[in-house]
């Protein structure tokens, strides 16, 4: 006879793949995702602004995932009817919302100050978790987040780069975190029934009109330019980074982002989605030339470790228990 404890085991062997597959996905999601930093500052310094910047990626993204979203639904639109209001939060707040108020808090704010008061979104997933989802908050997940944030602080070099404070910057900030949360738990939102490429797809062209309606109004400044830009010493057309910023950035961060999600569900794929700054470290260091430090490294590890055991924590947690009465 089958024991609930040897299909416990079972179910948790089953689940390594997937989890392996998950893990794989958010690491490919993080680094397409750092690759914005790069692509928009070449534009930025060609003299275009953050929201032009922002909303052109955003479109550009939507259009390239229109083909596979349409493609994905065949016989399947229903399922986009009946999850309409999650599209539409995930387009606003986790898109759209989340671009814009990050933008708006480095108008004021240092991107080290900005970055770090976004990714608190971790923390809020965390909550959510606990307060929503009713899961258990466990010492590992503490210290997962306690080694995240202070890795984090340490590869962002908040001390050492005389970072400013504003307070409306700060409510900004946070705003871009509850964007960013929103992200991760819409995402893992997997009894919808609607494919990953379609929530993606969808939502971006909910946020592109968003940013388009924002732009129009004036709310997002939005002036743009043609010249030539430089990227890693390179002198490229202007498109190119467009196009970066647009297909890797955009369109491929969001879908394998959501898809990761999925898989791992909102805590873990939120802690494995802060390898994005160090991704983001790498490529500047890369592309830009902006050399790593010894305190960075060291942050970097941090946040690994807090990453490992966050998602050690959770093998631990969500392996499937199934009665020996459920067996054929």
């Amino acid at each position: 006879m089958t024991t609930d404890v040897e299909l416990a085991s079972a179910g948790a062997t089953d689940r390594r793949p997937v989890a392996a597959g998950g893990l794989a996905l958010a690491l490919a999601s993080a680094a397409a995702f750092a690759t914005s930093g790069p692509f928009a500052k070449s534009l930025l310094d060609a003299g275009w602004t953050p929201g032009a910047a922002v909303t052109t990626r955003i479109s550009v993204a939507g259009a390239v995932l229109s083909v596979p979203t349409v493609l994905s639904l065949r016989g399947r639109w229903s399922s986009l009817r009946r999850n309409a209001g999650l599209v539409t939060l995930y387009g606003l707040v986790a898109v759209a919302g989340c671009q814009f108020a990050y933008f708006n808090a480095v108008r004021t704010l240092s991107v080290g100050v900005a970055l770090l008061l976004e990714y608190l979104g971790l923390i809020l997933v965390v909550a959510w978790n606990r307060l929503v989802q009713r899961h258990p908050l466990t010492r590992a997940t503490v210290a997962g987040v306690v080694l995240a944030v202070v890795g984090l602080v340490l590869v962002l070099d908040l001390f050492g780069g005389g970072s400013k404070v504003d307070v409306v910057g700060v409510l900004w900030g946070l705003a871009a975190a509850v964007g960013l949360a929103t992200f991760f738990v819409a995402s893992a939102h997997d009894s919808s029934g609607l494919p990953p490429i379609a929530m993606a797809g969808a939502g971006m062209l909910i946020g592109a009109v968003a940013l388009c309606v924002a732009a129009l109004t004036g709310l997002l400044p939005f002036e743009w330019a043609t010249e030539d830009v430089t990227l890693a010493d390179v002198v490229l057309p202007w498109w190119v980074p467009v196009v970066g910023l647009s297909v890797v950035a955009g369109a491929l961060s969001y879908a394998t982002g959501i898809a990761a999600a999925r898989r791992l569900g909102a805590k873990v794929a939120a802690f494995a989605g802060l390898t994005e700054v160090l991704f983001a470290v790498v490529f500047s260091w890369i592309l830009l030339d902006q050399a790593l430090s010894v305190t960075q490294i060291v942050g970097g590890v941090l946040i690994l470790g807090g990453v490992a055991v966050v998602r050690s924590d959770a093998s631990e947690v969500e392996v499937p228990t199934v009665g020996a009465e459920a067996l054929p």
